[in-house]
């Protein structure tokens, strides 16, 4: 059986152990230091910055191509729901008459007598 102090894994585990501690001592101490922070803001403004201007291109190259973007699309599925409920209310308030009114309620207009006259047959035309 191999010796702890000198089995290479384990020496390996504790080096790699100690490289960590180390590592996140300093990470630590960079990350509490007011530079960092103020780096790390301006980053996340540059790219905010970033994102919005290409936001802006974007639309602008939408338009060029005669498309819609984004914000047009969401605004016309939101009208689009709007009119499918007033279509909805109107529906409902015309079922509502319909009952009120007595008509039958297949929406059909007045009922018609049973078809009771039959085609002749081929051998009755001749």
């Amino acid at each position: 059986m191999v010796d702890k102090g000198n089995d290479p894994a384990v020496i390996w585990q504790t080096m790699i152990g100690e490289m960590e501690k180390g590592f996140n001592a300093f990470a630590n101490r960079a990350m509490e230091s007011p530079e960092f922070s103020k780096a790390m803001n301006q980053a996340g403004g540059v790219a905010a910055g970033a994102q919005k201007q290409l936001g802006e291109l974007m639309e602008k190259y939408l338009l060029s191509m005669n498309l819609p973007s984004r914000a047009q699309l969401v605004g016309m599925a939101e009208r689009l729901q709007s009119m499918e409920g007033q279509l909805n209310e109107i529906k409902a308030l015309l079922v509502q008459m319909n009952r009120n009114n007595g008509a039958p309620k297949d929406g059909g207009a007045t009922p018609r007598p049973p078809r009771t006259k039959r085609p002749p047959s081929e051998g009755e035309q001749k």
